[in-house]
């Protein structure tokens, strides 16, 4: 497994879990990405609530201290839902998507069973991201964001985020579960 700082010595990469202090990171990182293409941004108080609240699942990343990329998520009980993945247009195609991922199935790989996503219909490389972690498209909700939005919803259920995480650890993103030892049984006959 690598060591985050070893990490971010070699690529210039640094993933952190949010802070209050980001806060006005990720708004402009809202604007970059989302307002830039005339889409609506998350409200500042949806950003305060992830960045004071539930931070122990979303993350921010930099690169040589910039903030390029974000991942918003929340985990109720069993459950993870991925709200938002925005990388800027620039760092689109660089390993700030991999790294953003890696944090986050490290967060919730012993805490869920499963994991939520939306994304709008015409968002291929976003729909290719939740089916190569092994999502499923469930269906269309419509109003999802309002009274003309429409989201795809997948999901990544329980057989296919235990094989999400094997892979991960197979791939030493993620600490190997310690395994429980073989219990021996004995048998006493009876006659």
């Amino acid at each position: 497994m690598f060591d985050r700082d070893q990490i971010a010595s070699v690529s210039g990469y640094i993933v952190k879990n949010l802070e209050p202090s980001d806060f006005a990171d990720l708004m402009h990182l809202e604007e970059e990405v989302f307002g830039a293409e005339g889409e609506s941004t998350l409200g500042p108080y949806y950003v305060r609530l992830c960045c004071d609240f539930f931070g122990q699942h979303c993350f921010l990343c930099l690169h040589d201290g910039k903030p390029v990329g974000y991942l918003l998520s929340f985990v109720r009980e069993r459950e993870a839902y991925c709200t938002t993945l925005a990388v800027v247009p620039e760092f689109q195609g660089t390993r700030t998507v991999h790294l953003l991922l890696r944090a986050f199935v490290s967060s919730i790989a012993d805490r869920v069973d499963s994991c939520w996503f939306t994304v709008k219909e015409d968002n291929k490389a976003a729909r290719a991201l939740h089916a190569s972690l092994g999502a499923t498209e469930m269906g269309v909700r419509t109003g999802f964001y309002g009274p003309d939005d429409e989201r795809i919803v997948s999901k990544i259920d329980a057989v296919a985020f235990a094989k999400l995480r094997s892979r991960y650890e197979r791939l030493g993103l993620l600490e190997r579960r310690s395994r429980p030892a073989a219990v021996a049984v004995s048998y006493e006959a009876t006659v």
